[in-house]
């Protein structure tokens, strides 16, 4: 008699994460991190969110390690368990459809231009007296210009009406903020959502690694 073995219930959740790794992997630093500002004494934690920061100090001082080491931290460890949903919703499933380079172009990319542009307005304000000048120093870091990227370019997976009520539903979160007096945050949060759904030509010809 020939045994029959019952697959492994991890089997589905490795395969999950093996066809979304970047997502993971960007995941995992992330909650390292957490762990880091959470376990870390305040004047500490405080300097190490500053040193991160992508403001405009941190830009004009060290601008690479500024726009790279923003993208691996948040403010609240206590939000760690939300962006872990949001990953899993919006990037695993665009990294799985797009591959891995195609994603990380477009977040990346989004990140990139949406720091750069929102800070480069704040700075306009500064300058015109518009913003107090403590406002250069202040804490602008996090995952949330790469998720909106991700919810951007997610409209083209969807289907038929969907896709549309998805879009709107989008640009309104995204864009009330900006209508009702956002932060230079909200308009960077816009910003990527349009390098998300301006990365269109990026989702044409595409063969899905989806099982």
């Amino acid at each position: 008699m020939v045994a029959h073995t019952e697959p492994e219930p991890s089997r589905p959740l490795r395969s999950w994460i093996r066809s979304s790794p970047g997502t993971h992997i960007w995941l995992l630093i992330i909650a390292v991190t957490s762990v880091v500002v959470a376990i870390a004494p305040d004047r500490v934690d405080s300097v190490l969110l500053h040193r991160n920061s992508s403001n405009i100090n941190q830009l004009v001082k060290y601008p690479v390690r500024a726009l790279v080491g923003s993208a691996f931290w948040i403010v609240n460890p206590a939000s760690l368990a939300l962006y872990a949903v949001l990953f899993e919703v919006f990037h695993a499933p665009v990294e799985r459809w797009l591959g891995t380079l195609r994603w990380l172009l477009i977040v990346a990319t989004a990140h990139v231009v949406a720091t750069l542009a929102s800070q480069k307005i704040l700075l306009t304000a500064i300058q015109d007296h518009r913003a107090p000048h403590s406002m250069t120093h202040v804490v602008d870091i996090g995952v949330s210009y790469g998720l909106a990227a991700s919810i951007g370019v997610l409209t083209y997976r969807l289907p038929g009406p969907w896709r549309w009520l998805y879009l709107a539903g989008a640009v309104a979160f995204f864009g009330m903020p900006l209508v009702t007096g956002g932060t230079f945050t909200d308009l960077g949060h816009a910003i990527a959502l349009s390098v998300g759904l301006l990365s269109w030509p990026l989702t044409r010809n595409v063969v899905s690694r989806e099982t």
